[in-house]
């Protein structure tokens, strides 16, 4: 019996095919709605979304914000000169005097002699504004103080922090992402035009993407009511927008171009590479949303985000698919150049080489992407500082002179919100002031009642010593009211929110992930060995990751140094997308690797051989182009952005590589007919509801004869 998921997939081709025009007609209705009405999800983006609201620094925070509010605090350094010489002095005097008289200036630090570095070639000045601040009013303030710090003359003067490093950080993200968009659109399209050897046919996976990046924002848009939505989802929008529609596109156009040499009938050859194509197209959708669906097990607002936003972008991409992409083949199709179909080539000796030397093969690359995946041993999560911002931008430039001069700086303190009241809260506050890791204490009561008691870490490494104070205070407070909060105190919740929600994350994706490449396949060694295969490349990906940012091997190619740690969200994002993405690729395989199978059952190895030249070439392009997608990401310098990008893009590389021109090869001949096996209750469950190879009116059965050209 056709299986529901072929059914799906001729039944959409049918439907695009028969009325092309009116099709995209309506998918033009719905990318300009998409784009006019759910462009509007941008202004309701909140900030990163890092916070962890169920933990205690973040319950503590708020408490402090709402009872003890404090008035964001940027800094001025003066540097380059000997800053005690009367002439910069006076400038400087001058314009603390001004800035004090500022309307929301509350407090400005004594520059000399407290502000004075040790080599007399630097001053810093901190600059307090008022809590109740409007916006518009801490705006007005903020610029004040700029300009009139900036009329000082001095080689070097910078006003950054607080709000201002904000600032600074949301507009690199935007430089970032207009940056990459201005690069990649015009590499892909010259992809494209290599690929297909046609400007018309390149276009066509331009025209999915978009349909997938608009009407997601209306998706976006209904979730922004829902939860809080992280400002980065606009930039895996785009990433994976374009990169999973130009995926989808290759493949159902690729196709597309075989069927053409069957008949010369347009509309009959688009439906039919629907229906051929599509499935695969299908599944491959369903294991990338899925996998991106795993970001919603954490208890975090910009996690979910993320996923949610994958989710959305690859289901109108797969959409957008099956159903636009038919109908504008069957439109355009018979400008589109045919290509001839050759059944053995580079590929299929790659594959059949592998297969020769299998095991030589799997356990010379296994090592190699296990001794890749080491650096991961060492990995350090943080929210990261100015350190990752471009080398160009003032917040950048003013903490590199800030740790030049006035040696290295230390993180956020630690914030120890004691509320009790009694002896033993005046011990315990006495007690965690004089612990070696605190290089300074300050107590200061609160007027809802309590002590805030806010603790400096010691120790060259300040972030590492922040974490292991707030580890020894909250494992020595016993019963006491108290709590910490604090940066380190949140880089610590958000690792134990990582934690927590990781086996169901992982037990979800891996499990459904098992589920439908059974239904693909009928398999049950496949999915198991895919799902090995993957976490193997996915591991040597952030490994050279975390070698690169926060080891520093080769980060000035990337525009900075050796951050110490990875950004919180990194590694959670990265291996989300990118395990279904490296899903994506294997199932283009797997879905001719089978056709060739079925044909010829006794043939194994032959089978692979020839699904893998079927697909090699789209698989490889493919990866090529969403890699170029990725790596334009990178171009802005944003080092947080950068981390994502480089690791989808080794993850994607090595995956479409490495992983499934030679792994997949030899695992494959290790396993011979055995790869197909699965229990005999499990066969009968595959053949009454798994994918049926039963041929439909549109999607002919391949010749068996193309099979007997490839070398066992």
């Amino acid at each position: 019996m056709p299986s529901i998921q072929n059914s799906v997939a001729a039944r959409l081709g049918r439907l695009s095919t028969r009325r092309p025009a009116l099709l995209c007609v309506s998918w033009l209705i719905v990318i300009l709605i998409g784009l006019a009405v759910g462009g509007q999800v941008t202004s309701r983006f909140d900030g990163n979304g890092t916070n962890v609201t169920a933990s205690e620094s973040y319950q503590a925070g708020r408490f402090l914000s709402a009872h003890d509010p404090e008035g964001d605090q940027i800094t001025a350094l003066v540097a380059g000169t000997e800053v005690t010489a009367s002439g910069v002095r006076a400038q400087v005097d001058a314009a603390v005097t001004a800035v004090r008289a500022i309307p929301g200036v509350t407090a400005v630090s004594t520059p000399y002699p407290d502000g004075v570095s040790r080599d007399g070639q630097a001053l810093a000045v901190k600059v307090a504004f008022a809590a109740d601040l409007s916006d518009d009013a801490e705006g007005n303030a903020l610029d004040a103080v700029y300009d009139r710090f900036h009329q000082i003359s001095a080689p070097q003067v910078y006003v950054s922090g607080g709000p201002l490093l904000n600032q600074q950080m949301n507009h690199g993200i935007k430089k970032s992402l207009q940056l990459a968009e201005e690069l990649s659109l015009p590499i892909i399209l010259i992809g494209l035009f290599l690929v297909f050897g046609s400007f018309l046919a390149g276009l066509l996976p331009l025209a999915v993407s978009l349909a997938g990046i608009s009407s997601s924002l209306l998706i976006l848009l209904g979730f922004s009511h829902l939860t809080s939505l992280s400002q980065y989802a606009l930039t895996i929008v785009t990433m994976i927008g374009l990169g999973v529609g130009v995926d989808y596109s290759l493949l159902i156009v690729s196709r597309f171009r075989e069927e053409r040499q069957r008949t010369w009938d347009k509309r009959v050859a688009a439906a039919r590479a629907a229906a051929g194509a599509g499935r695969t197209v299908l599944f491959s959708g369903l294991t990338v949303t899925i996998s991106s669906l795993g970001l919603c097990f954490f208890d975090n607002s910009f996690l979910r985000s993320i996923g949610l936003a994958t989710a959305s972008v690859v289901l109108v991409d797969m959409l957008a698919a099956l159903t636009l992409l038919p109908a504008l083949l069957a439109l355009c199709g018979l400008k589109i150049r045919q290509q001839e179909s050759r059944d053995t080539g580079v590929f299929t000796r790659l594959a059949n080489l592998a297969a020769k030397l299998r095991v030589g093969v799997v356990v010379v690359f296994t090592a190699l992407l296990v001794a890749l995946a080491v650096p991961l041993g060492g990995l350090h999560l943080s929210n990261g500082d100015a350190r990752w911002l471009p080398s160009s931008t003032e917040g950048r430039q003013e903490f590199t002179a800030a740790t030049a001069h006035f040696g290295s700086s230390s993180s956020s303190p630690v914030e120890v919100l004691v509320r009790g009241t009694g002896p033993q809260y005046s011990r315990f506050a006495s007690r965690i002031s004089t612990l070696p890791q605190v290089a300074a204490a300050t107590s200061t009561p609160l007027a809802s009642g309590g002590t805030l008691v806010e603790l400096a870490p010691s120790g060259g490494d300040a972030s590492t010593s922040g974490l292991a104070l707030v580890r020894e205070i909250r494992a020595d407070r016993g019963d006491l009211d108290v709590q910490v909060t604090g940066t380190p105190a949140q880089v610590l919740d958000f690792e134990g929110m990582l934690r927590a929600g990781a086996p169901w994350a992982i037990g979800f994706v891996c499990l459904t992930i098992l589920a439908l490449l059974f239904a693909f396949t009928g398999s049950l060694l496949i999915p198991i060995k895919t799902l090995i295969t993957t976490g193997l490349s996915l591991g040597a990906a952030l490994g050279i990751v975390t070698l690169v940012f926060q080891q520093g091997h080769g980060a000035g190619l990337f525009g900075t140094t050796g951050l110490g740690s990875l950004d919180l969200v990194t590694v959670p994002c990265v291996a989300a997308i990118a395990f279904g993405l490296a899903m994506d690729y294997e199932i283009f395989i797997l879905g001719r690797v089978r056709e060739a199978y079925l044909a010829d059952p006794g043939r194994p190895r032959a089978a692979v051989a020839l699904g893998l030249q079927r697909s090699g070439r789209i698989v490889t392009s493919a990866a090529v182009l969403i890699a170029v997608v990725f790596g334009c990401f990178m171009a802005g310098g944003n080092a947080v952005i950068g981390q994502i990008g480089l690791g989808l893009t080794l993850a994607v590389l090595i995956d479409a590589t490495l992983m499934r021109m030679l792994l997949v090869p030899a695992t494959m001949a290790l396993l011979g007919d055995a790869a197909w096996w699965a229990p005999a209750p499990l066969r009968r469950l595959h053949r009454r509801y798994g994918l049926s190879e039963a041929d439909s009116d549109e999607t002919p059965a391949e010749p068996a004869a193309a099979e007997a050209t490839v070398a066992g």
